[in-house]
């Protein structure tokens, strides 16, 4: 299994409806492309003070590496990345690992 995890530095402007909206299509690609075992998301929390502006997260579960190369140029990974992703995003932090 492969876990994708991507951070997300969110603009200040970015609406509570905006969050939904991309909540709401980041568990959709669940439905929509091979592989995926689970989509998680969810607002930072963490007490520690180390998230370095990184407010927003979400994991990608997939059955393996190739599922994950699969999505990576899949287009509705596309276009959640580019309809509700990227307008709300100052900076994004992805890692990767095989569990």
């Amino acid at each position: 299994m492969v876990e994708h995890i991507v951070l997300l530095k969110l603009k200040a402007d970015t609406t509570d409806q905006q969050l939904a909206d991309l909540s709401s299509a980041l568990s959709s690609m669940k439905d929509k492309i091979p592989g995926i075992f689970e989509v998680t998301q969810g607002v930072n929390n963490s007490p520690e003070g180390k998230s370095q502006g990184f407010s927003y997260g979400f994991i990608v579960r997939f059955k393996d590496e190739k599922a994950r190369d699969t999505y990576l140029p899949h287009p509705e990974h596309l276009l959640v990345a580019t309809e509700f992703l990227r307008p709300l995003v100052e900076d994004v932090l992805v890692l990767d690992y095989t569990v």
